[in-house]
């Protein structure tokens, strides 16, 4: 297994899709009536693709997981540059911190962060921050899940692809409890050929993960929580 999508709910997945594409400088995969794909290749490291899928309504839950930009000794000009593309400043009790906490057009948070070492060689995006209960525990969990490895002296415990390039998976101890509503970003991890699906189901419950059940008819993919209650979707091998 591989993880490929970051997936993010939009009331207009066009509008927010192409905010996020301009500010990654990334590339068009999809545009649709009900979701906008954009893929963010990283040279010499993973690709990810950034999904926007219709929702009726704007989200209202805590983010559970959100991008962390890289701003480096750029910071400055890089927020000035959102801000023209029509991110605006936010407040989610940060406080005093060296990062700047910014909110995209449909208000969700993400961050744009100062320099630190170990963000040399992750790209525009510097991390995916998870808030999860146990990090040590789902650092296990998504390692195995992406296959992605553990990263030393990055703060909290931290996942990276094994090419050590790209963002990191920051596994970031949870404010409090994820509660019944669907996070509003989720990744999605593919299969690969050879992967039995059924496996990997009874593999993610043993590891303290649980398989999710929604009224939304036939679908090529499964959708799993991990053991923290973060929804992600499993996707069939291609071919």
């Amino acid at each position: 297994m591989y993880l490929e999508n970051v997936v993010v709910d939009a009331t207009d997945p066009q509008k927010l899709g192409r905010f996020w594409e301009t500010a990654l400088g990334a590339e068009t995969l999809t545009d649709e009536v009900e979701g906008f794909e954009t893929r963010l290749t990283v040279p010499g490291g993973p690709v990810l693709d950034l999904c926007f899928q219709r929702v009726p309504a704007p989200p209202v839950e805590p983010q559970r997981l959100h991008l962390d930009l890289r701003g480096g000794d750029e910071q400055a000009a890089i927020v000035e540059r959102l801000l023209s593309l029509g991110a605006s400043h936010a407040d989610i009790g940060q406080g005093e911190v060296p990062w700047v906490v910014l909110a995209d057009i449909e208000h969700n948070p993400f961050c744009v962060v100062e320099e630190r070492s170990a963000y040399a060689d992750t790209g525009v995006i510097a991390a995916l921050a998870l808030d999860v209960a146990e990090p040590d525990r789902e650092r296990d969990f998504w390692s195995w899940l992406t296959g992605w490895v553990p990263v030393d002296g990055s703060g909290p415990p931290s996942l990276q692809h094994t090419s050590r390039r790209g963002p990191l998976l920051e596994l970031s101890l949870e404010v409090e409890p994820k509660g019944a509503a669907k996070n509003r970003m989720h990744l999605d991890v593919r299969l690969e050929t050879g992967d039995d699906a059924d496996e990997v189901a009874l593999e993610i419950l043993a590891r303290g993960g649980r398989e999710l059940h929604f009224d939304w008819g036939a679908l090529p993919w499964r959708h799993f929580a991990d053991p923290s209650g973060n929804e992600f979707c499993v996707l069939p091998a291609r071919g």
